[in-house]
Order: structure tokens, then C-alpha cells, then sequence
């Protein structure tokens, strides 16, 4: 037993009370959002004009299929990020994060949350004899409401995993240097596909499922891309191997463009103001985060893509969003709030106001609060709001006029614009510390060796590509 295990159990045993309301006893309101929010606003850069925020280029990189909690719970009891954090923002600086909890299996049996790097599975970190945690409409609403163990969550004790700082460094290096979001949420209460398409469009078009558009050659509802090219605001996709904007059909193919040429377009300070760098979504070297895909592969794409971006001309006024579109089943203590939005229902299962479980966030800029926690609620739409007031004429905080035009729909409309996490003045372009942290190598991808060690089900975009989704909308994989 290592140090932070012996802590761990001592944290637990202590915590019986604070533990208890993570426990799926099957009520809704268990686990209320923090209150922190009450600490007096900073200013921020929305208290300027948009030509003023010191922010032309806005880097946005989604990845897949990972919970709050489960990645950065750790900080909430990391001595040293806390101290500097009340010296540097005063005795009330806290984070609103939790590693050590504990969940009712249908049986009655309590299981604790353990750490993944520790676990004896023969693969540690895929976690190849597990199924995939449940992330689906019905499945979130099963662990929103009786824990992450619920009978109908679609979860075993994978879906408990945790990690320390350590066992992610490039995530730590970032949480240690920039702003960490404690409020930042899953647009929907359910899987990939729809919580991407509110990141592009603040929208599913009504979808709560992987629905691919084959019969529509592509969505036909407008998205941000759209709107910012209508501007003559240059945006582009970098793909690894499957563009997300490309659910939108032929149109979005002027905006796509490989990963391989983003090193270079950086280097170059070539970047679109608007970027979208996407990780390989498909196969066992796949680099998303999603199980059972490796962290290590995922870590390493986004430090790859930062580094590039932070060594770039641009990075003196840029900013880097790190986030996930949905929590992939993994547990955290916060209850998923509702949000305003066009299909708003009083019936739960078609309510789309109903946002997900918090996801890993982090802003990172020369612009950002150092060490910082934003406490602001968000979701994917706040990076929306962040650009349609920096380049669309929407106002800095609010609703604006009834009858505007910047919007996409009422959930960008209402959202919280990111931009409240970033300081106006000041700007410290310095990384400060190692972009080549080293990273450990990923184990081998999943086979089908047994049956209690499956391969995992094809991906959604694996069966878009047996089906020809993307060649029918002109694009050659």
C-alpha cells in the first residue's frame, strides 16, 4: 500500500457523511451543484470590447468519454496546488472535486472508487475485460438517479476508476498552470454524437442517439462553422481520421483538413481564428480517451497539440480549450443541472434542457488565470457564446435583443460565455513548464482472446465507415 492509498482510506473512513449522498440512493437532489459561485466576480475580458480581449485564435479540442471526478478529483486534496491557490486568490481558493467515494451495486454491496494505475486487471489501463461504462440517454438517467451502479446504468466497478495527477502528467501540468472549469457539463445527458453536435451547432436536431444523417447526405441545420464563414472568419477542422464537421454534409468539406498539417500551419502562424483539432476516434490505437482506448494515447495527442499551438506566433493571443463531450458512465458527485433550451420537456426523457455529469476543462492561455478554478456553470455551448462574441457581435453576457442574430438556438442564446475565466490585462505568454513530458507507451489494444475479454463493439464511426456515410458526402477516408 502506497502513501496516497494509506490517505485514502483514512479519507474514507472519515467521510461517512459526505460520502453518503454519492451513494445512488435513487434521489435526484443527493449531490446539489456547488455554491462556490458566490465568491465576487474577477474581471474578466468580457468587460472589454471583443477587439480588446487579446484573443484572436481559439484552439478547441474535444475528446471522449471521461468524468470530472475520475480525472481531476485529485486536485481537491493536493496540498501544494491549494496553498498556491489561496496565495494566490485568497483563504476561500477550493476546487469542487472528489476522488474517494463510494456507490451501491443493485445488491446492496457498497464499492468503493479506486485507482485505475493500481488496479490488478491484466490491462490497467483499457480495462479490456470491462464493458464499456453506460453513456446513453437512458443509462445517464439510471446513474443520475440511482448512482453510477444502478441496475440499468450500463456499469460495473470500470465505471469507479480514478486518477491521480501523477498518472496523467500532461492534464496535471495544465491543471497546475491555467484554469480549471469545476462547472463545466455535458451539453445532454447522453452520448457522443448529440453532445458534439451542441459543441458545432448548440443543437442534435432533436436526436438522442449516434443517429448518422445517411438519408440527408448530412444535417441541415445551421452551425457555428456557418455562421463564423458567412463572417469571413476563417474556421477549419483538423481530423486524425474522421471529421466530426462533415456531419453536416459537403458543405463542411472547405473547413476540414488532416491533423498531420497542423504542426506546420502553427508553426507558420497559419492557424483559422477558429479551430477544432479532433483525435482518431477509430480502432485499437485509437487516441480519443474513449474506453477502451489507452489515456496515455489521448494525453499525448493533446500535449502534441498544444505544444504545437503553444510554440506557435499565435499562442500570445491565443486560447486552447481542453474538454470531453460527455462523462462515458465514469462517476462524479455533482448532479447534472438543466439548462435552457429550444426542446425543453416536463416529460425526463425527452427533456434536451437535461445537461450531463461535469467533464475534465481546462482554458489554457497566456490570458487565464494561473493555477486558477473558474466556478462559472458551462457547457460545450459556452464555447459558442465565447465566439459569437468575439467575432458575431453578441453581447458579453446575457440573452441580448429577441429578435438578434448571433444565436444558433436558445442554449447558446442563455449560455455562460467562457470568456469570464479569462483576465483582461497581463497576459503571461511563458508555458512554464516541459511541452515534452514524457508520457508512458499504451498497452496493446483489446482482442477478442476470451469471453471475459472481449473486444469492444464497433465504434459508431467505425460503422459510418462500413456503411459509407462519409464517401457519400464526397469524403475519401
Amino acid at each position: 500500500m502506497d502513501r496516497r492509498e494509506f490517505l485514502r482510506l483514512g479519507a474514507l473512513a472519515g467521510a461517512g457523511a459526505v460520502l453518503a449522498q454519492c451513494s445512488g440512493t435513487g434521489s435526484k437532489t443527493a449531490s446539489a451543484p456547488a455554491t462556490s459561485t458566490t465568491t465576487p466576480r474577477l474581471e474578466s475580458v468580457l468587460d472589454h470590447a471583443p477587439a480588446d480581449s487579446g484573443i484572436d485564435t481559439v484552439v478547441v479540442a474535444m475528446m471522449e468519454n471521461r468524468s470530472f471526478d475520475s480525472y481531476f478529483g485529485w486536485l481537491a486534496r493536493d496540498a501544494h496546488y491549494l496553498e498556491q491557490g489561496r496565495s494566490r486568490y485568497g483563504p476561500k481558493f477550493a476546487i469542487n472535486a472528489n476522488s474517494f467515494q463510494r456507490f451501491h451495486r443493485p445488491d446492496g454491496t457498497v464499492v468503493e472508487t479506486a485507482r485505475r494505475a493500481l488496479s490488478t486487471d491484466p490491462t490497467p489501463w483499457r480495462g479490456c475485460n470491462h464493458p464499456d461504462p453506460g453513456h446513453g440517454w437512458d443509462d445517464g438517467r439510471a446513474q443520475r438517479d440511482g448512482g453510477f451502479l444502478a441496475k440499468a446504468s450500463g456499469n460495473d466497478d470500470f465505471a469507479l476508476s480514478y486518477f491521480e495527477g501523477p498518472d496523467l502528467p500532461f492534464y496535471e501540468l495544465l491543471a497546475r498552470r491555467f484554469t480549471v472549469c469545476d462547472r463545466w457539463h455535458a451539453s445532454l445527458l447522453g452520448p457522443t454524437y448529440p453532445n458534439r453536435e451542441y459543441l458545432f451547432s448548440a443543437q442534435s436536431g432533436g436526436h438522442k442517439d449516434n443517429f448518422l444523417p445517411f438519408a440527408q447526405g448530412g444535417f441541415q441545420w445551421t452551425t457555428i462553422i456557418d455562421r463564423l464563414a458567412a463572417a469571413h472568419v476563417p474556421v477549419a477542422e483538423y481530423y486524425s481520421d474522421l471529421p466530426t464537421a462533415l456531419l453536416w454534409g459537403s458543405r463542411m468539406t472547405p473547413h476540414v483538413r488532416k491533423i498531420s498539417g497542423f504542426g506546420a500551419d502553427a508553426a507558420a502562424g497559419k492557424l483559422p481564428p477558429v479551430t477544432f483539432v479532433s483525435p482518431a476516434f477509430v480502432g485499437g490505437n485509437r487516441s480519443d480517451d474513449h474506453p477502451h482506448g489507452d489515456p496515455r494515447a489521448a494525453q499525448k495527442f493533446v500535449r502534441d497539440a498544444f505544444a504545437a499551438f503553444a510554440r506557435s506566433p499565435q499562442w500570445k493571443r491565443g486560447l486552447f480549450v481542453l474538454t470531453y463531450d460527455e462523462w462515458g458512465g465514469f462517476f462524479d458527485h455533482v448532479a447534472p443541472p438543466i439548462l435552457p433550451d429550444g426542446r425543453t420537456s416536463t416529460n425526463d426523457e425527452d427533456n434536451f434542457a437535461q445537461a450531463g455529469f461535469r467533464v475534465p476543462t481546462v482554458l489554457a492561455s497566456p490570458y487565464a488565470r494561473p493555477g486558477s478554478v473558474d466556478h462559472t456553470l458551462y457547457d460545450h455551448t459556452s464555447v459558442l457564446r465565447f465566439l459569437e462574441w468575439r467575432f458575431l457581435g453578441a453581447p458579453p453576457r446575457g440573452p441580448g435583443a429577441a429578435g438578434a442574430k448571433w444565436f444558433l438556438t436558445a442554449r447558446d442564446r442563455h449560455a455562460n460565455n467562457l470568456g469570464e475565466g479569462l483576465v483582461p490585462d497581463r497576459p503571461d505568454p511563458e508555458v512554464g513548464f516541459d511541452l515534452d513530458v514524457e508520457i508512458g507507451a499504451p498497452e496493446a489494444p483489446c482482442v477478442n482472446e476470451t469471453a471475459a475479454n472481449p473486444a469492444p463493439p464497433p465504434s459508431t464511426f467505425e460503422v459510418a465507415l462500413d456503411r459509407g456515410y462519409y464517401e457519400r458526402v464526397g469524403f475519401t477516408v
